[in-house]
């Protein structure tokens, strides 16, 4: 599933499924960027189900490499259940955020789930995130609920997004 990402523009990015080989990088970004801890054996179990399409990385293409030495930029998992597609991660590494990145894995991840014919997206998002969630505003989510004390370390309260696919 390499393609690039038409609907950014990006040009210096490549989408791709993830694979066990990304694994450590990306639990090396999760933790830069300070998401709930997955970690590399729940990334793994994941990748074995039925939602592995839906698990992406994004890479640099060998112009942007030059620029850093990270081969993965960013990554997103998500899950499709009974029509319904849960965001369970996304995360960009620091040095390739505020580049469409973020939204360019949404999109992809939104494509797979409208050709499975799922009819709603949901995420959370912490409710201190401002950025995250204008990110997903941009995409078109919008806050449909709360969940207190959702977070650990440190606690905080969830927001609830949701997008109509259908």
């Amino acid at each position: 599933m390499a393609e690039q990402s038409p609907a950014t523009g990006l040009k210096d990015i490549i989408i791709m499924r993830m694979s066990e080989h990304d694994l450590l990088e990306i639990v090396e970004i999760e933790e830069q960027s300070g998401l709930s801890r997955w970690g590399w054996a729940a990334y793994y179990a994941e990748l074995q189900s039925a939602n592995r399409e839906l698990m992406l990385v994004a890479r640099p293409t060998r112009s942007a490499i030059i620029k850093s030495t990270s081969p993965i930029a960013g990554y997103i998992v998500a899950r499709e259940t009974a029509g319904e597609l849960h965001i369970n991660n996304v995360a960009v590494r620091p040095e390739f955020r505020r580049r469409g990145i973020g939204a360019a894995l949404l999109e992809s991840v939104i494509q797979e789930a409208r050709r499975r014919k799922a009819n709603t997206a949901f995420l959370e998002v912490r409710s201190g995130n401002y950025t995250a969630q204008a990110l997903y505003q941009k995409c078109g989510f919008r806050a449909i609920a709360q969940r207190a004390n959702y977070y650990s370390e440190p606690r905080e309260d969830a927001v609830v997004m949701s997008l109509v696919l259908g």
